[in-house]
Order: structure tokens, then sequence, then C-alpha cells
């Protein structure tokens, strides 16, 4: 019998990373040669040796080598050098613009962007697996934060490749989760799932319902994971605590000996280390002293208390809160609706954390699963489904933003809503607005609200080649294409001529917390005032096409008619070309109703011009077929 194919499953993490395996044993951590399941995410260049040094030894030296030792590099992957301003005061190692401004690591004068560092990590990873499975390792799952957007997710499948491994699937990490939490399970009622990942620069909080497949013996076995509603923020983790620390202790040294007091690279990697270690003792233990010895006979010392640090990061998980928050009216649920909170990342260790997170849901997370482990385990899980392993699993998941493209007069139309369950495909027609266009620009946007200026733009491209034909008869066919992995594929047609264009479409830099955030509350706060907006904008684009169409029937058949009827026609024209000039200036003045109501006296005023318009057609094609 063939051996299934060999896929790994990879948790590419901001402080750890982890490499899973899933096969007739079932899923297990591969450790490496000295038996560590993790391996930290730092790499080092330079320092005397050619081959970048990773994981354990980079880390141990790095206040040796500050700028030369990359640490965090996930909160760069994918993302803009003006996302990334806030990160670079804490960082020992200098971040640059790149191509397209996006961020980029220079180390001695070479510019590495973060997908080459975390190639670096997944190589590792790959030889790591190879040696223990003693078997070639060419196809992988990674796994990236549910809030990843497209940016952020070919970015991960552009370091996969860089390390030699075809990326077969990328899975959100609280789904992989959900995934690993079901291992062993044997309930055969339905269960809804709250999985809350704090990592160390990332959250997310995803609300899964668990359908159990049939007992066993029954022909159908398959089990159901759903997503049904994802919330988070690619910029919120552990990190953030050290930080924190960091930034507390270096006001109090310069209180007490001098603001003029400077830290060096390497003071600065050691005081993030030592932040490091105090957070974690501070998760076991009430208090933890500091001392920094600052030299010319200064030394620093206090003791700092789980109370204080609790005090320090409460607004810290307070945002997590109101993440989840967002996630449960997404759900369309409430906290006594939920029947397990699964914790994971290394940020759940702390009792803070699971306290509050407690008292929002209302029960005792389940911590049972080794928080950094569980990610990967959930991958393992999935790269055996996919290699035919396992077929006792299907897994959906969802879309976290609205994606749509602009249409005529600055409004969105959106063809796949968030939370929509991915794979993904919506279509949709449209057409010109103006006679004789050969070519439409599509401009595509993500976001909740109904106007192009609110929204983030992720791409254009233009459908070029469109045979000259009068506005509106151009049928436009715009499909998105949304794969297992969540990139987006945009295709573009003219049904008549066969005009095709494509893209797939690759954000220059991430969404930053704030834009997350102002999305969510903004398409909340103004969802009137946008509907209004996007309605008279769609008033205005159909009023104006029709008003064109009926003064043309006006030109050709007008003689025929008689007085009264051509004068009615041009008060309701003018009329409703009173409502589309005003349109151009503020729409939120405009009845939307009246312009409605003008239109539809228009269309139905119109129907006699029409049927002369159509009776002249047919006359004068007969006259032609007779000569």
């Amino acid at each position: 019998m063939e051996a299934a194919e060999l896929i790994v499953g990879i948790d590419l993490g901001t402080t750890n990373s982890l490499v899973a395996v899933c096969d007739e044993r079932g899923p297990r951590i591969i450790h490496d040669a000295k038996g560590r399941p993790l391996l930290p995410s730092v790499v080092r260049f330079g320092g005397g040796k050619s081959e970048p040094v990773v994981g354990y030894e980079a880390r141990e030296h790095a206040v040796e080598f500050p700028a030369q030792t990359v640490y965090s590099v996930k909160r760069l992957m994918g993302r803009g050098f003006g996302d990334v301003q806030e990160d670079v005061p804490h960082l020992t190692y200098a971040v640059v613009p790149g191509e397209h401004d996006t961020a980029r690591v220079n180390v001695d004068s070479r510019v590495y962007s973060p997908q080459e560092i975390s190639a670096v990590i997944l190589r590792t990873l790959k030889d790591q697996a190879q040696a223990a499975l003693r078997r070639e390792v060419r196809k992988a799952v990674i796994t990236v934060p549910a809030y990843f957007d497209d940016a952020q997710r070919q970015a991960t499948r552009d370091a996969g490749r860089l390390a030699g491994l075809e990326v077969v699937r990328i899975v959100n990490e609280p789904t992989a989760a959900a995934l690993a939490y079901g291992i062993g399970e044997r309930s055969r009622e339905p269960q809804t799932i709250a999985v809350y990942d704090l990592g160390g620069g990332t959250f997310d909080i995803s609300i899964l319902q668990v359908i159990p497949g049939a007992p066993d013996g029954k022909q159908e076995a398959e089990s159901f994971f759903q997503v049904l509603s994802t919330a988070g923020d690619t910029h919120l983790g552990g990190d953030d605590v050290d930080w924190m620390i960091v930034e507390s202790v270096l006001g109090e040294v310069r209180e007490q000996f001098g603001a003029e007091l400077k830290f060096g690279a390497s003071t600065r990697q050691a005081l993030r280390n030592f932040a490091e270690a105090t957070k974690i003792n501070l998760s076991s233990a009430d208090e933890a002293s500091l001392q920094i010895d600052l030299g010319d006979g200064r030394r620093y010392s206090r003791t700092l208390t789980r109370h204080e640090l609790q005090e320090m990061i409460r607004p810290w998980v307070e945002r997590t809160i109101r993440s989840c928050e967002r996630a449960m009216r997404d759900a369309k649920l409430t906290p006594k609706q939920i029947d397990r909170v699964v914790m994971v990342g290394g940020s759940t260790r702390i009792p803070l954390v699971r306290e509050m997170v407690g008292a929002f849901f209302q029960t005792k997370p389940y911590t049972a699963l080794d928080p950094d482990q569980v990610v990967a385990l959930g991958a393992a899980v999935q790269a055996s489904i996919l290699s035919g392993l396992n077929r006792d699993v299907l897994l959906l998941d969802v879309i976290p933003l609205s994606l749509g493209i602009e249409t005529v007069g600055g409004a969105v139309a959106k063809l796949i809503m968030r939370n929509s369950t991915v794979p993904a495909r919506a279509t949709e027609m449209f057409s010109t607005s103006i006679d004789n266009q050969t070519n439409v620009k599509i401009h595509v946007l993500q976001g909740e609200r109904e106007l192009v200026k609110d929204c983030r733009s992720l791409g254009e491209f233009d459908l070029r080649g469109i045979p000259a034909m009068p506005a509106g008869i151009p049928q436009v066919e715009v499909e998105f294409l949304v794969d297992a992995n969540g990139i987006l594929n945009v295709t573009a047609g003219e049904r008549r001529s066969g005009k095709r264009a494509a893209i797939q479409i690759v954000p220059r830099h991430g969404l930053t917390r704030e834009e997350v955030e102002r999305m969510e509350a903004e398409s909340l706060a103004h969802a009137r005032e946008d509907m209004h907006a996007h309605r008279v904008v769609d008033l205005a684009v159909n009023a104006a096409l029709d008003i064109k169409w009926i003064r043309e029937a006006m030109k050709r058949v007008g003689a025929g008619l008689d007085s009264t009827y051509r004068r009615e026609l041009e008060k309701r024209i003018e009329e409703l070309h009173q409502f589309v000039e005003m349109s151009r200036g503020d729409s939120g003045s405009i009845d939307a109703d009246a312009f409605h109501r003008a239109k539809e006296e228009l269309d139905r005023a119109s129907v006699r011009l029409h049927e002369a318009a159509i009776t002249k057609s047919l006359q004068d094609e007969d006259v032609a077929i007779e000569r």
C-alpha cells in the first residue's frame, strides 16, 4: 500500500515557531536534536559566521549582537514602512523602507525582506523535520493569524517558497487550534467553541461550531469545524507587555539618574530579555526582583509585583475583550451559548488574561492543551486531511472583512461579505457609464463602509479593448474568488467581446490595528448615512442613464408625439435632472425617497415614448429590407 503524502504543519510564530506531523499515531510536535519542541523565531546575520544563526543560539547571544539579531519579524510581514513606526523604537535592528515602501531589515548594509528572514526560520524547521522523520519534506500547511490580510498571507506563502516548501494551505491559527482541540474528542453533540489566541505579536478570537460526525460504525463519520465569526488584532501580543515593562523601567531610571542617560542597542536588547523573563516569572510568582548595573557606581533596583504588572497591562487585556465582544456580536451569540473557551498562545499563561477571559465568557477557560503547541498540532491535523490520511474532519474558515469594487459615483458594491465561509466565489454584472467607453478600471476594496473614501484599497486593474458601445450596453462580469488560503483573485470579462483581465490581489502593506478598529466601528456608527449615500449614488447613476436614453429616443420620434405628452416628458426629465445635479454636492441633504419617486415617474411616463421608438425602429428595418 502506497504511503500517504508527507505534509507537515508549521506554526510560524512571532516569538517561537514549531513543526508537527500527523500520522497513524496521531499528531505530534517534531523536536530538534536536543529534544526541544520550540524554535525561537530569532535569526542572527553576520557575527563572523557566513550562514545565519537561528533559534536558541541567536536568542542567547542577542545582547552581544543586537544590531545583527532579528526577532519579532512576523510583525513586519506584508506591512508598509509607515505601518511599523510604532515598533521601531523598541527594536535593536534597523528597519528601512524597501520597494513599494514595504518594511525591510538592514543588517550590516544588507537589506532583507521579512519574507527572507522568515524563510530562514522555516528552512530550519524543514531540516529539523527531515532529520527526525528521515524523509524529504517538500510540502507544508502554515498557520497565520485570522486577521492577517491578503498581503500578510501572501508574504507567508512567499517565505515558504523561499524555504523550499510548497505551501499547500494557509490556515487561521484559531481554526488550527480548534482542530487540535478536536483530537480525541468523542462528543456526539454539537458544540460552540471560542478560541482565544494571544501570542507574542498577534491576537485572534474565533467562534466555531463543531458538529461531530455519525457514531462509529455508521457510514458518515465526517465532523465539521465551521467558523461562525472572527475578530482580532495583528498588532497585539506578548511583545507589548515586554515593551511596557521596558518603558516603565527606563522612565524610572531616567527619573532617578538623569534624563540624559543613553541606552545603546546592547542595553536595550538586555532590557527586553530581562522584561520577558520578568513577565514569565510573574505568571507563577507574586513578585520579581529587578536589578540593573548602569556603570559608574549607579545601580537601579526595585521589586515588581504581580499586582503592579496586572494594573499596567489591564488596558492591553481589555483590548482583546473588545475583540471578543465584536466576534460574539457577529456570531449572534451570548457568552452563555459558548460551550468551551480554548486558550492558545504563550501570553494566555498570564493569570490576568485567564481571569478576564473567564469573566467575559462566564466559564473557566480550557487550558489542558499546551498553548504553545496547540496551533502546530492543529496544522498537522489539517495537513493529514490534505494528504488523505485523515478524512474525518471538514474545515470551514471565514473571511474577516468584506470585499467589493468601486462603482460610478464612488460607491462600493460588496461581492463577498465578511464572515463568509472560504473558499468563496461571487459574480456580479456591471456596465459602462459613458458612451463608447473601451476601458473599465476595476478598483478592489476591503471594508464595511458604503463609500470608497471610507474603505481600504487593495488594488486595481484595467479591462481594455471593450468594443465602443452606448453607455449601459456592455456586460462586464466581475468575479471574486477567495481560495482556501484566503487569497483573493479577481477576474473581469466583457461578455459580448470576450475580452478578459485578472489580478491576484497583493497589497503593498497590511492592516494596522487602527484601520481594523476604524473599519468595524465606523461601519456601525455610520450605517444609516452610508446606506443613504450609497442609495443616492446608485439613483444618480441610473437616473443619468435613463435621461440620456429618453432624450435620444425623443430625438428619433419626438416629432410624432403630441405636444402635451412631450411637455410632460420634458418636465419629468428636468425634475429628475435637478436631483442628479444635487447629488454631485452634499448627498446627505437629498431626499432619497423623493429622488426615487421622480425616477419612477419618469420611467412610467416614458413607456409610450419607448413603444414609439421600437415601432419606428421596426418600420425603418422593413423599409431597409424592401430596398
